[in-house]
C-alpha cells in the first residue's frame, strides 16, 4: 500500500527526523462548503447573499462563521425541493432590478450591489457583490448598484439579438428618486462629482435610450433579497416573487 500519506482525515508526512501529523485538508473543508454552496447558487438564489457573505471570512474564518453556514445547511435541508420555475410563455420583455444596502458592511463600510434580470416573468440572472469602493451617500451606492445592473442587461440585450428580438428602453427598477434623477441629468453638479467616471456611462445609456431607470417602491424592489438579511415573512414574500417554488 505503500507509504502512510492519510488516515482517518489525519495527514501524514513521514520524515527523516520526524512524523509530521496535521489536519490541513480538514480545515480547508470549510471552504470546500462555502465553495460547493457557491455553485449551489445557480438555482438557489434565496441564498445567494447569506453565502457571499460567509464568503468574506474564508480566509480567517471563526467558530461563529461555520455556525452561520451550518444555519445554511439546516435552511436547505428544510427546502432541499426547491427550485426555479420557468412558465411556458411568449413574453420576452426584458426588465432588471437594482438595489444596494448602504455601508452594510460594518468592517470596512462597503455597500452591496444586488441586481436582478428577468426575461417575461422568468428570473434568469441575479447578482450579489460587495462594491470596490467606499459610496458616501445612498444615491452614490443605489447609482453604482444601477450600473452594474446596467451592464448585464446590455449583455442580455445583446444575446437576445441573436434571436432577432430587439429590446429597447430596457427598464431597470430603482427606489432611489436620486439615483433616477441623476441618470437623466446631463450636467456634473457638485454632489456627483466625486462618483467615479466610469459609473456615469449609465447615463449615456438612458440618453441614448438603451435603458430606463424607473421607480419602484421598497416593498416591490425585488432585489432586496440579494443585499440585505430580511424578516421572514419578507424573505419568504421575495423568494416567491423571485420564481422560486417547491418541487411537489
Amino acid at each position: 500500500m505503500g507509504e502512510l500519506t492519510f488516515f482517518l482525515g489525519l495527514q501524514v508526512k513521514q520524515l527523516k527526523d520526524g512524523t509530521f501529523i496535521s489536519q490541513t485538508k480538514y480545515t480547508r473543508d470549510y471552504q470546500g462548503m462555502i465553495g460547493s454552496l457557491l455553485y449551489l447558487t445557480a438555482s438557489r438564489p434565496d441564498i445567494l447573499h447569506a453565502i457571499c457573505l460567509c464568503a468574506h471570512f474564508q480566509s480567517n474564518p471563526k467558530e461563529s462563521y461555520m455556525s452561520a453556514v451550518k444555519r445554511i445547511f439546516r435552511y436547505l435541508k428544510g427546502t432541499i425541493r426547491y427550485g426555479l420555475f420557468y412558465p411556458k410563455n411568449e413574453n420576452f420583455s426584458l426588465k432588471g432590478y437594482s438595489d444596494s444596502d448602504y455601508a452594510g458592511n460594518i468592517d470596512d463600510r462597503k455597500s452591496t450591489s444586488g441586481s436582478c434580470q428577468f426575461l417575461g416573468d422568468c428570473l434568469v440572472s441575479w447578482f450579489s457583490k460587495k462594491q470596490n469602493s467606499i459610496a458616501t451617500s445612498t444615491t452614490e451606492a443605489e447609482y453604482i448598484a444601477a450600473g452594474n445592473c446596467r451592464t448585464q442587461v446590455l449583455l442580455m440585450r445583446q444575446q437576445l439579438r441573436d434571436y432577432d428580438i430587439k429590446e429597447k428602453e430596457i427598464p431597470i427598477m430603482c427606489h432611489n428618486t436620486s439615483t433616477i434623477a441623476i441618470s437623466h441629468n446631463k450636467v456634473f453638479h457638485s454632489r456627483t462629482k466625486h462618483i467615479d467616471v466610469r459609473y456615469h456611462f449609465i447615463r449615456d445609456h438612458v440618453e441614448k435610450k438603451d435603458i430606463t431607470l424607473e421607480y419602484v417602491s421598497t416593498k416591490k424592489q425585488l432585489a432586496d433579497i440579494f443585499t440585505k438579511p430580511l424578516c421572514e415573512s419578507r424573505f419568504e414574500e421575495l423568494k416567491n416573487e423571485l420564481g422560486l417554488i417547491e418541487l411537489c
